[in-house]
């Protein structure tokens, strides 16, 4: 639909905005773990987060500010500890922590956003926080999102940033992000974080309204285990620095443009999540079509991507595709199984409900060659699913399922 030109910076590509990360000793392991974004002006604020009932403290505190007002100007992230089931202790330390990083910036702590990643159950270090928080501020700079990056992640591999740019009435836009998550990765929402900033100039219902729909065909479409982490946290903050004319209606040709790319900035951190999955050695991509609608076609795609017998077979290699149907039909979505087709890369495996003849040596190849790409962006096993002739296509990401996996989460808080 549009031309995006991808430039680095990640969410300090747009303009008005910095980020600092240090290590304020959050972590044991000495790593950077405070993280800041700073907007120079006031920006709109939207958010979508986690629905399990078993929330941290940082999602309720987050939920209340967006409600009374739907701006802010910064977002402070630890990581360490999730802050989650901890009670009203829990509750007073992030209070303290949007009043002290409040204070430093010289900004009302109700401009502040919140977001806590590490170990439930356990509150933040805050003699660390307190020690920190003056460093963080102090090393903002518009260089700074790499360091946010890395300071948000925790059994992360890697790094999760991107920025884009397009043009909207002859000005520079630009949309950028940060994201952290490996393992727990079952997004409801709306441990995966994700911060995105946007220097275009967007009423505030509107922009809520673009997150929303970016994250059910990105965020909400991942999975790495099945488990929905109590943390969930998508916030998108947009300052309107690029002095483009204000977006206001969801049908005109701006806001397309920027929901296309604020969808696509989301996308490529999901990918990157799901690419990074605990102990995974390639990405799995499921593509469904045929179905009623886009909805029920999302929804028969995420479950295939997070059936533990489909992510051992692609683990394992074996282009079981009996695993993948039988995923398909549980998906709670009507279907005729005579309209069942199924592809593995380029290896039609069943078409019209019935079983084909493929080669199932060079199948396997296909996911050993997968396999051998991790992170090359050549690490693509694809699904592809069609379930009859409706309007409805959906997309989900996710991972293979190895012994790592098992290894890194049965020794996690020990």
């Amino acid at each position: 639909m549009n031309d995006f030109t991808k430039i680095t910076g990640g969410i300090t590509a747009p303009k008005g905005f910095q980020a600092s990360g240090i290590a304020a000793g959050l972590k044991p392991s000495g790593n950077l773990d405070l993280a800041l974004i700073v907007s120079e002006v006031e920006a709109i604020a939207a958010g979508v987060f986690t629905t399990s009932q078993v929330r941290a403290t940082c999602v309720d505190y987050c939920r209340q500010r967006l409600q009374e007002k739907a701006s802010a100007k910064a977002i402070l992230c630890n990581a360490g500890q999730a802050n989650a089931g901890t009670g009203e202790e829990g509750r007073q330390d992030a209070l303290e922590s949007a009043k002290l990083l409040g204070q430093t910036l010289n900004i009302s702590p109700n401009a502040i956003l919140l977001a806590s990643t590490g170990v439930i159950g356990q509150r933040i270090k805050m003699d660390a926080l307190r020690s920190g928080i003056p460093q963080l501020v102090e090393s903002l700079s518009e260089e700074g999102n790499e360091k946010a990056a890395k300071a948000i992640t925790t059994t992360d591999l890697v790094t999760k940033e991107i920025a884009l740019e397009t043009m909207i009435d002859n000005r520079p836009v630009r949309v950028g992000g940060i994201a952290k998550g490996s393992g727990m990765i079952h997004p409801n929402m709306a441990t995966m974080l994700a911060f995105v900033t946007c220097d275009a100039a967007v009423s505030t219902g509107l922009w809520q309204q673009m997150l929303t729909q970016a994250a059910n065909e990105s965020f909400n479409q991942i999975t790495v285990d099945g488990d929905t982490s109590t943390n969930d946290t998508l916030i998108a903050l947009a300052n309107g620095q690029s002095r483009t004319p204000a977006i206001t209606d969801i049908n005109s040709k701006n806001a397309q443009i920027l929901q296309q790319m604020l969808t696509t900035v989301c996308q490529h951190l999901a990918k990157a999540i799901a690419r990074d999955g605990e102990g995974a050695t390639c990405l799995l991509e499921v593509q469904v079509s045929g179905a009623p609608d886009n909805e029920a076609a999302r929804r028969i795609a995420k479950t295939i991507v997070g059936s533990s017998l489909v992510k051992s077979a692609v683990f394992g290699r074996d282009p079981n595709w009996g695993r993948i149907a039988a995923a398909a039909g549980r998906a709670g979505v009507t279907f005729h199984q005579e309209d069942l087709g199924i592809k593995l890369g380029d290896f039609i495996m069943m078409e019209n409900g019935q079983p084909l003849d493929y080669d199932r040596a060079g199948a396997s190849n296909y996911m050993k060659q997968a396999a051998e790409g991790a992170y090359l962006q050549e690490d693509t096993v694809l699904i592809s699913v069609c379930v009859g002739n409706g309007s409805g296509n959906g997309i989900a990401w996710g991972c293979d399922l190895s012994y790592d996996y098992v290894k890194i989460n049965a020794e996690y808080t020990t």
